[in-house]
């Protein structure tokens, strides 16, 4: 199969031209654009680019249930944030959750560490996937597992075809991505990369604590985390939002 087959979905453009031959030089001993394999590292980001982001990216509605069975099991915490913002649907605070800011999602993991403090991996993967299973989005009423933008598959596959390794790299919960990864995206679990908690082996279990594990995978953190997995920069990166710049631009 010719690799501009691989994209039956695409529109034919000089943009899909261009990623047909950059991926196929890449691939070829001998061209001006040969990459060898060992550096054929693909980065994506998720919300936006690999599947639905508005009106709120499909983490969000999951960690929201959680907050708020925290607070109706402690109603003292609705004097607390990020709890307070939710109860009140501050416009600003959901706003800048939807966009990304850092401040926006540093307040909401906040609440996040410590609603899944202690939890196991399986205990953690069994919630994730209860919630797959029975939350519909709003707008179109589909799982989120199926908002995803087949073309971007397309691309995955045409990727894969030339032998690059193809990473998922975005400030969603890293852990929640990877319930879904392997059978919505077609990559192993080690490859998703994203904002996390810390875990530690405790009484013969792992367990989440209730700490950021480095910084978010935002912005700047993003050509960071992609380097501490793989020790390697992207050759590759999409993206479609301010926090994916600084992947975009590594060399």
């Amino acid at each position: 199969m010719r690799s501009r087959d691989m994209l039956p979905s695409w529109n034919d453009t000089p943009v899909t031209g261009a990623i047909v031959e950059f991926v196929e030089r890449s691939a070829t001993k001998g061209s001006q654009g040969f990459i060898a394999p060992a550096d054929r590292i693909a980065a994506f980001d998720n919300d936006g680019t690999l599947w639905v982001e508005q009106p709120m990216p499909p983490q969000a509605p999951f960690l929201l249930e959680k907050l708020m069975a925290r607070v109706q099991a402690d109603p003292a915490l609705a004097d607390v944030e990020p709890y307070r913002s939710i109860i009140q649907r501050d416009p600003e605070f959901f706003g800048g959750l939807a966009r990304q800011e850092p401040d926006a999602v540093t307040k909401f993991l906040s609440g996040v560490g410590a609603a899944f403090e202690g939890m196991t991996p399986e205990a953690y993967d069994a919630e994730v996937r209860e919630f797959v299973a029975r939350y519909r989005d709003e707008r179109f009423g589909k799982r989120c597992t199926e908002l995803v933008y087949q073309p971007m598959l397309e691309l995955f596959d045409l990727l894969r075809a030339h032998e690059w390794r193809v990473y998922v790299c975005s400030g969603g919960g890293r852990d929640f991505m990877r319930t879904i990864a392997e059978e919505t995206w077609g990559i192993f679990q080690e490859n998703v990369i994203g904002s996390a908690p810390e875990w530690s082996y405790r009484d013969g279990r792992l367990v989440r604590d209730n700490e950021m594990r480095g910084e978010l995978a935002l912005g700047p953190g993003k050509p960071s985390h992609l380097f501490a997995r793989t020790g390697r920069l992207p050759k590759f990166s999409a993206g479609n939002g301010d926090v994916d710049i600084e992947m975009l631009e590594v060399p």
